[in-house]
């Protein structure tokens, strides 16, 4: 109790020094809470949304057009044959305990990542990592054991950033980076504080302080940007009020896209989803557009793999899974299940989820599906469905970029096991000609829409409210990240 009358204490004064700190502070919205601070070791995307850039850094990052840059990497040089990366560092870049960052603390990061007992959600970006050597404190030899067309693009994911050793232990509750900001203040249930880092190695950003409240109802969304509560809502969970900010002055509405790919995830080796006709049938019970418009108020690109459409290598594949229940009907006859058959659907809090939950479970009983929804948590969510593979049925937005891979990995939580698709992914690997790797991916995408392996829904936008006079909020969703650094106040 006495924190949270701290809060209302320190909010009160916020508001009267108009001031003083109306140039200095922002509150940043969105609707979930990250079940922890580690990205190296949590696959929530919410995790990234508040750290990624502001709090940790890897030795390179996605900017907000996508495009990735250097970051705590100033450059690198890459053998001839493709196989060894030598990184130089940027010097004098402290952590926020006071230590020193340097070669050491790249090599414990990327070992750690890659390390037998990792508890990685992406453990397969660094498989293919042969060594990691600290030549000098400031520069790092990455050896492959294969070339990797795709290896800067991994090292800039929220998953390899650079960690030190010595706060590894607290890293999840009290996490210590190289950002441009700390890590202030944690109040469960309601927000997260960070504070500018005045160490930083970079260029210093405008805001000094900044606070993430979490509000996942959208009802409750809707009242706090209203109310000015708020300077910012970064993914606005209610599309249906969109309309209303774009006719206030006080509020810019931004409308881009994700890399999140909305999908009815299914567990491929759970009956009956073990088999590919009743997958098939459940693709054709789904009206996508349905769901866009139902659950997402039209906001929404359909899609029939997993890859998202404004990629220049994206292929049509919706033909595939099109609505057709007659057909739906058929091919659960066949499979042996013309009576139809019960099985889980568990939801997670978002509101594509919760919301497309209910669609879809009417669209699935008008074919013999009926499903059991469960309404969970993000840690429920994420200990059942993600680690414990205990689901039948579940929806979620994919939002890591272009991480079509994850299909080569047989004890992801859908469980999907193809050794066509997993050398497919191998070649593409090792393939650095831009058309070839054009090739490979439309090959990739057609053999999982083929095979039925989730239900492909929708690309999830991304819509934020935004205080007019708030600049530099990203329209666009590269990689889940709200970042501070770019923001400032309109003077």
């Amino acid at each position: 109790m006495k924190r949270f009358q701290t809060f209302i204490a320190s909010s009160f004064v916020a508001i009267c020094a108009t001031g003083a700190l109306a140039n200095d502070s922002v509150t940043i919205a969105v609707q979930l809470e990250p079940p922890n601070l580690d990205p190296t070791g949590g696959a929530a995307q919410a995790i990234d949304t508040v750290v990624y850039h502001n709090v940790f850094e890897g030795l390179t990052r996605f900017e907000a057009d996508g495009a990735v840059v250097p970051s705590l990497a100033q450059s690198w040089d890459i053998s001839d044959d493709g196989l060894v990366y030598t990184f130089s560092l940027v010097p004098d870049v402290i952590f926020h305990d006071g230590t020193a960052m340097d070669a050491d603390d790249v090599v414990f990061s990327l070992d750690r990542a890659r390390a037998e007992d990792s508890t990685n959600a992406q453990k397969a970006l660094f498989a293919g990592i042969a060594s990691v050597e600290a030549v000098d404190p400031l520069t790092v030899k990455v050896t492959l054991s294969q070339p990797n067309g795709s290896f800067l693009f991994n090292m800039a994911w929220g998953d390899a950033v650079i960690v030190s050793e010595d706060s590894i232990a607290d890293i999840a509750t009290n996490p210590i980076g190289t950002g441009a900001y700390k890590f202030g203040d944690w109040a469960q249930g309601d927000r997260i504080e960070l504070v500018r880092n005045d160490a930083y190695w970079g260029d210093a950003p405008a805001i000094e302080t900044a606070t993430f409240r979490f509000i996942s109802d959208p009802t409750a969304a809707f009242a706090a940007v209203m109310a000015e509560d708020v300077d910012a809502f970064a993914g606005f969970p209610a599309p249906e009020n969109l309309p209303q900010f774009d006719a206030d002055p006080r509020f810019t509405v931004l409308r881009g896209n994700t890399e999140g790919e909305t999908i009815l995830s299914t567990n491929n080796k759970m009956p009956p989803f073990d088999d590919v006709r009743v997958r098939q049938a459940v693709a054709h019970a789904i009206d996508r557009q349905a769901i866009i418009d139902g659950a997402m108020f039209g906001v929404g690109t359909p899609i029939g793999t997993h890859f998202a459409p404004h990629n220049p290598d994206y292929v049509d594949l919706t033909a595939n899974s099109s609505y057709d229940p007659e057909k739906a009907k058929a091919l659960l006859a066949e499979a042996g299940f013309a009576d139809g058959f019960t099985t889980t659907l568990k939801l997670p809090p978002p509101s594509y989820a919760r919301r497309g939950g209910e669609i879809i479970a009417a669209q699935l009983r008008q074919v013999g599906i009926e499903t059991e929804i469960s309404n969970l948590e993000w840690a429920q969510w994420l200990e059942e469905v993600f680690k414990g593979k205990d689901f039948g049925l579940s929806i979620v937005s994919h939002t890591e970029p272009m991480d079509i891979g994850i299909y080569a990995n047989p004890d992801y939580y859908f469980q999907y096991d193809n050794p066509d698709f997993q050398a497919l992914m191998m070649d593409l690997t090792g393939t650095a000609d831009p058309a070839a790797r054009s090739d490979l991916l439309a090959q990739a995408q057609t053999i999982i829409s083929e095979d039925y392996v989730n239900g492909y829904l929708f690309e999830l936008a991304w819509t934020s409210v935004v205080k007019a006079d708030l600049q530099g909020m990203w329209e666009n969703q590269p990689t889940a990240s709200v970042d501070l650094t770019a923001l400032s106040w309109a003077e």
